[in-house]
C-alpha cells in the first residue's frame, strides 16, 4: 500500500512539473501580430518581407518569439494599421511610405518624383543619416521603424491610353495613395488625382470610377491588377519604400535582450527582402505581358521632372531644408 501511494505520489508530481513548465513556457513565448495591406503571395513585396522578418527572428530566438501572420488588411488597412501601431494594439506592421508620411512628414522625402535614379541610391540614404533621422522623428510619434523594405519604382497603369510624355497623362483619372506630394505629381502632369485608400480601388476601376493606378510591378501582378486595367507604362516615377514598424509599446514590454533580436532579425530580413524583390522585378514585365498587358518604357524621363520640380521647393519645409539637403546630396 505504501509503494502505491508513493508511487502516485510521485506520478502526481511528474504531472504537476510537466503541467508547470508548459504552462511556463507557453508564459514565456511571446508572439508578434505582424500585418500588412497586400496580398500573401510569393510575388508581393510586403509578403516577402513579412516571411523573412518571421523567418530571422524564429530562428534566431529557437522559436521563443514568434511572428504571427495578418496579410490583406486583416489587422486594418494602412492608415489604421498605423494608428494602432501608435497606440499598441497592433504589434507590428508593413506600411507603404505614403501613409507612413502622413504621420510625420519628414517620410515626404521618399515620395518625391524623380528623386532616385535607382535602388542603390535609395538604399544609401535610408540606411544612412536621413534613413536614421526620419526613423528617429517617428519614434516620437510611438512608432518604430525596424528597418526599410522596397517594393521598387511605381509605375502607371490605366484604361486610357500607354503614357510617354506628360501630355499622355492629362485628363486622366488616377487613384493615387491619400498623400498631398502623390496629388501634386499627378496634378503638376495634369492629371485628375483621386485619392483613394487602397481598399476601395479595384472596384473603383472596374465601374470606371477611375481610370487607372500607379504602383510597382510586383504589387500589378500580386494584387490582380492586369484584370482591370489594360496599359502598362514604365514611368518609374517614385521609388517605394515598405517600412517595417513596430509599436513603441509593444517593443518596451521585450526585454532588452528580445528587442536585440527583433532589431537583428529586422536587418537580415531587409537584406532578403531587397534581394528577392529585385529579382522579382526582373521577371515581372514579361510575367504581366503574358497576362495581357500592353507595355512601354518611358524614353526620355525630363519632361516629367521639369514638370514636377516646383513640388521640391514647395515641401522642403515640411521635410526639413537640411534633411533635404542631405539627401539631395547623396544622389548627385
Amino acid at each position: 500500500m505504501m509503494m502505491r501511494k508513493t508511487f502516485i505520489s510521485a506520478l502526481f508530481l511528474s504531472v504537476a512539473a510537466l503541467t508547470f513548465a508548459t504552462a511556463t513556457f507557453s508564459q514565456t513565448k511571446t508572439v508578434i501580430k505582424l500585418g500588412w495591406a497586400t496580398a500573401d503571395s510569393a510575388q508581393d513585396p510586403s509578403a516577402i518581407g513579412a516571411h523573412a522578418f518571421k523567418k530571422a527572428l524564429e530562428s534566431a530566438t529557437n522559436g521563443s518569439m514568434e511572428v504571427q501572420l495578418f496579410p490583406n488588411r486583416q489587422l486594418g488597412d494602412e492608415k489604421p494599421m498605423v494608428e494602432g501601431l501608435r497606440f499598441g494594439t497592433v504589434d507590428a506592421a508593413i506600411v507603404t511610405n505614403a501613409v507612413v508620411a502622413q504621420f510625420d512628414p519628414s517620410f515626404q522625402l521618399n515620395d518625391l518624383p524623380f528623386l532616385f535614379a535607382n535602388e542603390a541610391q535609395a538604399r544609401k540614404v535610408l540606411d544612412g543619416k536621413v534613413g536614421a533621422e526620419m526613423a528617429k522623428r517617428l519614434d516620437t510619434k510611438g512608432v518604430v521603424v525596424l528597418g526599410y523594405f522596397e517594393a521598387g519604382f511605381r509605375n502607371m497603369v490605366n484604361n486610357k491610353k500607354p503614357v510617354n510624355t506628360p501630355a499622355d497623362v492629362v485628363g486622366v483619372k488616377y487613384r493615387v495613395m491619400q498623400n498631398p506630394v502623390f496629388i501634386d505629381m499627378f496634378t503638376a502632369l495634369g492629371g485628375s488625382a483621386v485619392p483613394m485608400a487602397w481598399g476601395e480601388t479595384f472596384t473603383a476601376v472596374q465601374q470606371g470610377m477611375i481610370d487607372g493606378m500607379e504602383m510597382p510591378l510586383g504589387f500589378i501582378d500580386s494584387l490582380k491588377v492586369y484584370e482591370v486595367t489594360k496599359y502598362l507604362s514604365q514611368t518609374n516615377h517614385t521609388y517605394t519604400a515598405l517600412e517595417l514598424l513596430a509599436s513603441k509599446r509593444f517593443m518596451s514590454r521585450l526585454s532588452a535582450e528580445q528587442r536585440s533580436a527583433v532589431a537583428s532579425a529586422a536587418k537580415v530580413a531587409v537584406e532578403e527582402q531587397r534581394r528577392t524583390n529585385v529579382e522579382q522585378t526582373q521577371k515581372m514585365v514579361e510575367i504581366l505581358k503574358s497576362k495581357g498587358m500592353q507595355f512601354n518604357t518611358v524614353q526620355d524621363p525630363a519632361a516629367f521632372r521639369k514638370a514636377v520640380a516646383p513640388m521640391y521647393e514647395k515641401y522642403r519645409a515640411s521635410i526639413g531644408a537640411d534633411l533635404m539637403a542631405l539627401a539631395l546630396d547623396q544622389v548627385k
